[in-house]
């Protein structure tokens, strides 16, 4: 009797693991930290944690706002250059305008709006690809920035905004406490109202979901704009951070965004996962990245690892599949 409870315990564990990559990752990711707590006794410091979790925000905010568009089948390369302009924009309007730096901010942010809005625009009315379209948009954006800046940095940011990305709220980073507001915002979205139902039908199957009514480039559009608005947001509070407005700002997030929403789950194909799986894949990240400083080894390799753990959590979800698949024709055949 009891090793049928042992091995129904199993059978249950391994079907939690299978069934939700998230969860999967949640498992690694508590792994990882209890590796690196063991492994190096700078790891729980303090210092280093907070520095995890303010680097993990960015990334994170970034991952739930592309999780959003692999949802619904699209992504977007040009979030980094969206964030480094709009930071360069908002360092503009304070130190070479003398705008009020609360206002230049909330510029800054509608701004981000108004461009993820025209990635939309462009991607809909025109049918392109998005991968196609916002390398160009990307492109489009980093011009506009190397423009402005000629590949100086904006110094003198005021210190009265400096506190939203330097700051923490007891050990807790401002960084990380937008991101977890811009979290419950996007969770609200998709899995409390209609729209979000729609994103996920759209994710599905787009020509069923126009059969059924559905506004599908009006969602698509919609989308992009709170892409780009979220995208100014890490961009502006990254530069509140660095206490400069830089054009190399946001330089690996659209591959590290895209690698977060994997990692958590979130499908390539659409209408698969959670946003929240973003945020877990961007702490597995961080993480490891920590791990490979802390532990000595040369940070050029930060890349290729985080390249490995892409193609392992793609790897993760088609074994998953495999293993149900085999698991249901098991149950049929008795």
């Amino acid at each position: 009797m009891s090793e049928e409870k042992t091995t129904g315990k199993q059978n249950a564990l391994v079907n939690a693991l299978t069934k939700s990559n998230m969860t999967a990752m949640g498992v690694v990711l508590i792994i990882l930290i209890l590796i690196a707590s063991v492994a190096s006794p700078y790891f729980l410091d303090i210092y280093n944690l907070q520095s995890v979790v303010r680097d993990l925000a960015f990334v994170g905010m970034i991952g739930i706002a592309q999780s959003l568009l692999l949802l619904v089948g699209e992504l977007d390369l040009s979030v980094g250059k969206i964030a480094s302009l709009c930071g360069i924009l908002s360092g503009i309007m304070m130190v070479h305008w003398g705008w009020n730096s609360w206002l230049s901010l909330i510029i800054a942010l509608a701004l981000g709006l108004v461009f993820g809005c025209i990635n939309g625009l462009i991607i809909t009315k025109l049918r392109l690809n998005s991968m196609v379209a916002t390398i160009g948009m990307q492109g489009v954006y980093g011009g506009i920035n190397l423009v402005l800046t000629k590949g100086k940095a904006i110094t003198g940011v005021p210190e009265n905004i400096q506190f939203l990305g330097k700051g923490a709220i007891g050990p807790i980073p401002y960084p990380f406490i937008f991101c977890v507001l811009v979290l419950i915002a996007v969770l609200f979205l998709v899995k409390k109202t209609k729209t979000g139902r729609y994103i996920y039908a759209i994710g599905n199957s787009r020509e069923a979901a126009k059969i059924l009514g559905i506004k599908v480039d009006k969602i698509r559009v919609m989308i992009y704009s709170l892409v780009g608005l979220i995208s100014a947001l890490a961009g502006v509070l990254y530069v509140a951070r660095l206490g400069s407005a830089q054009s190399a700002i946001g330089e690996n997030w659209p591959m590290n965004s895209i690698a977060a929403s994997v990692i958590g789950g979130v499908a390539l194909t659409g209408g698969i996962g959670n946003p929240a799986g973003a945020l877990i894949g961007a702490a597995v990240i961080s993480i490891i990245q920590n791990m490979i400083v802390l532990f000595g080894v040369n940070v050029y390799w930060q890349s290729a690892v985080s390249g490995l753990v892409t193609v392992a959590a793609i790897s993760f979800s088609s074994i998953s599949a495999i293993v149900r698949e085999k698991r249901q024709r098991k149950v049929k055949l008795g």
